[in-house]
């Protein structure tokens, strides 16, 4: 994303669409991409401890990713746009989807 506006943009609509669309708290799946050849992962790993958080990981046909899926429980959708920034801030190249 380039530049602060089009993030806290982007933000906004994820916090209203999160809002709309669940009940809080409730389990919350998280999708980020990095490169294999690095300690991204854990990394993430890291930020997503002592949550109960389930990780799973998985190589690209290449080898040259690693996609994680984090399946946690957040209390709201503040919790949850936290978190994106915290990984999105600690972790470098990540790709978020």
């Amino acid at each position: 994303m380039s530049g602060t506006k089009d993030q806290e943009e982007f933000y906004s609509k994820l916090k209203s669409q999160l809002q709309d669309t669940s009940l809080w708290p409730t389990e919350y799946l998280y999708k980020f991409i990095v490169p294999a050849n690095s300690n991204r992962i854990e990394k993430i790993e890291e930020i997503f401890d002592n949550m109960g958080a389930v990780i799973t990981t998985k190589k690209s046909k290449k080898g040259t990713y690693i996609s994680a899926s984090i399946n946690v429980r957040m209390r709201n959708p503040d919790a949850v746009i936290e978190k994106y920034k915290e990984v999105a801030a600690k972790v470098e190249g990540v790709i978020s989807l």
